[in-house]
């Protein structure tokens, strides 16, 4: 059966279900038409700390599934950030990371915004590391004030890597060339239909440099690690909370429970300040583990090829991210 007739027969089910009237859960998009909406997670008092979920693969691209999208990564986490920083009984921010990194340039736009967050209302700035918050995600972890980590995280990944595809070996097997036209010997660099020259290779590492340069020009501005440890971590490895604690990366290791705990202290607040989070909806019995903001229209999705449709989004180009660990 071809693929055609396979898609005939499953819009002929979809449009006879509707017909006969049987509901199915489909949802095309999640709802962010909504403005986002405080909720108090514990706590009574005046003074709040915010929590922050940063989960996931850092990047200003909106992001595309199977027939639906969503707002970018950048656009959910600063739309929360741009909030903070109009409300003064906000004291304090801890941010939940759970990511493996993701593009240069997004990183870095985040980073900045948490920078100047910071300066301008003068709040201390907590970070609780979850599963994984290596490369992208240390990096934005760096204008903390104190970076918790879980015993369980794995951090580190300092450094870049340039990610591009290349297809000339299967064009070989299968019989298809590409003629390319150019206005200079280096217009087509990088190109997926054909090996990369030596010298290309050249000033590729001169690109990677220049960038890893500027995440270890970060880290030296914000942690102050011995030579030795700053040699170890630009190895670019992993590493666990314990090692992490050892090399001066992380300042604790501990729970989320004590990280709003040491938000609260070096805000001055007591221990009944609110802990609040931005929420599209409500939840019952809603906890600071909980990270969606928002929910579907509808239910699930029509289609989610879930880590699938991710790598379909990795475009050619230049990460502070671990490879391994992207979804």
């Amino acid at each position: 059966m071809t693929q055609i007739k396979i898609k005939l027969l499953i819009v002929a089910a979809l449009v006879s279900l509707v017909m006969t009237g049987c509901s199915m859960n489909l949802s095309l998009t999640e709802d962010y038409t909504k403005p986002l909406k405080e909720i108090t997670i514990q706590g009574s008092g005046s003074n709040k700390v915010l929590v922050i979920p940063i989960k996931g693969f850092i990047s200003d691209a909106e992001q595309e599934e199977m027939m639906r999208k969503k707002p970018s990564f950048l656009m959910r986490i600063v739309s929360q950030l741009k909030r903070a920083e109009n409300d003064a009984s906000i004291r304090a921010i801890v941010l939940k990371i759970s990511s493996p990194g993701g593009t240069v340039t997004a990183s870095d736009m985040l980073y900045n915004e948490l920078n100047k967050l910071k300066m301008k209302r003068g709040i201390p700035l907590v970070v609780c590391m979850m599963d994984v918050a290596t490369s992208g995600g240390y990096y934005v972890s760096l204008p903390a004030d104190h970076i918790v980590a879980h015993q369980t995280t794995i951090t580190g990944s300092i450094g870049v890597v340039f990610i591009r595809p290349k297809i000339s070996r299967l064009m070989d097997k299968i019989g298809i060339d590409v003629e390319t036209s150019k206005s200079g010997k280096d217009k087509d660099m990088g190109s997926p239909f054909r090996s990369t020259t030596d010298e290309e290779l050249k000033l590729f590492q001169a690109i990677i440099d220049e960038m890893s340069d500027l995440f270890e020009s970060k880290i030296r501005a914000h942690r102050k690690l011995t030579d030795d440890a700053m040699k170890e971590i630009l190895t670019a490895k992993v590493y666990t909370a314990k090692q992490a604690l050892q090399l001066g990366m992380i300042d604790q290791i501990g729970y989320t429970d004590d990280a709003i705990d040491k938000a609260k202290e070096l805000a001055g607040l007591d221990s009944d300040a609110r802990v609040i989070m931005y929420r599209r909806v409500e939840f019952a019995d809603d906890n600071i583990y909980n990270d969606i903001t928002a929910r579907s229209l509808t239910g699930t999705p029509l289609l989610d090829l879930g880590p699938l449709s991710r790598l379909s989004n990795l475009n050619a180009g230049l990460y502070y991210a671990w490879p391994a660990a992207i979804e």
